[in-house]
């Protein structure tokens, strides 16, 4: 029994392999703890935005400096904090603007009982999308989240031009039987002074945001800027488009009209 013992003790002694022979190990410095994300260890490197730079170019700048050092793909770039969720504002944009939209016109096609009229009103807000755009590029600022905001608050603003004239209209239509071009005509009238003031009274409160500074005027300046050019660009245009396209869709409704009125003569005629 002993000497059975004595000999497996000599074979595991004379198995052994040196550690040298696999591995190499050396003494050196290394973080006293590892941080994960998820399942993966992760560094976070902060960084400041300069002076007169915006979260937008820098979240590009950084982006841009990680696609030319060419990292490998075991090493992925993720953003948190404050640069995540204007990333993640910057994505839902499209979908909270068409949900916008969408609300505005269901409850536009209740009121008038019209599927096209509120079309006529829609029509209006790409000239203030347009203008918010062309005054942000103008004044040297990104489409931030507050710039967002300032356009959907356009939404709202703008409508309400093509809304007096065309309440007016169909109002004038239906109750006095006038005709689409003299209803029209006769709200560009009456309905000119009301949409002056209502706009230049959203347009002055807007001033301040703008012009203001000191703490926080770098999140007002963009929703001031915003709510300033789409007021003055849809301004100008809608005064003139808004009886074009009121009148085009009359049109168009007359000529559906007529259609769905002579297929059941031509079925009986059949």
């Amino acid at each position: 029994m002993n000497l059975n013992s004595t000999t497996n003790v000599l074979a595991a002694a004379a198995s052994q392999v040196p550690l040298s022979a696999i591995a190499h190990w050396e003494t050196t410095t290394g973080p006293l703890t590892v941080n994960h994300q998820g399942q993966f260890p992760a560094v976070t490197i902060s960084f400041n935005l300069g002076k007169d730079a915006s979260l937008g170019e820098a979240v590009k700048a950084i982006q841009q400096t990680a696609t030319e050092l060419g990292l490998p793909p075991s090493i992925q770039l993720a953003f948190q904090g404050t640069a995540r969720a204007f990333q993640a504002s910057l994505a839902n944009e499209g979908w909270l603007i068409l949900a916008a939209i969408v609300t505005v016109y269901i409850v536009l096609g209740v009121l008038y009982e019209s599927y096209i009229h509120p079309i006529t009103i829609l029509s209006t807000l790409p000239s203030a999308g347009v203008g918010a755009i062309l005054a942000l590029t103008l004044f040297h600022m990104d489409l931030s989240v507050m710039a967002l905001i300032g356009i959907i608050l356009l939404i709202g603003i703008v409508k309400k031009n093509a809304i007096m004239m065309i309440d007016f209209a169909l109002e004038a239509e239906r109750k006095e039987g006038k005709s689409p071009v003299d209803a029209i005509y006769e709200a560009c009238l009456l309905r000119f002074r009301p949409i002056m003031m209502t706009t230049f009274a959203a347009l002055f409160g807007a001033v301040p945001l703008a012009l203001g500074s000191g703490t926080g005027s770098e999140l007002r300046r963009p929703l001031g800027i915003t709510i300033i050019g789409g007021l003055l660009f849809s301004q100008i245009l809608t005064l003139y488009t808004t009886p074009v396209v009121y009148l085009w869709f009359d049109r168009l409704a007359q000529a559906l009209r007529h259609l769905r009125g002579h297929r059941p003569a031509e079925a009986v005629g059949d």
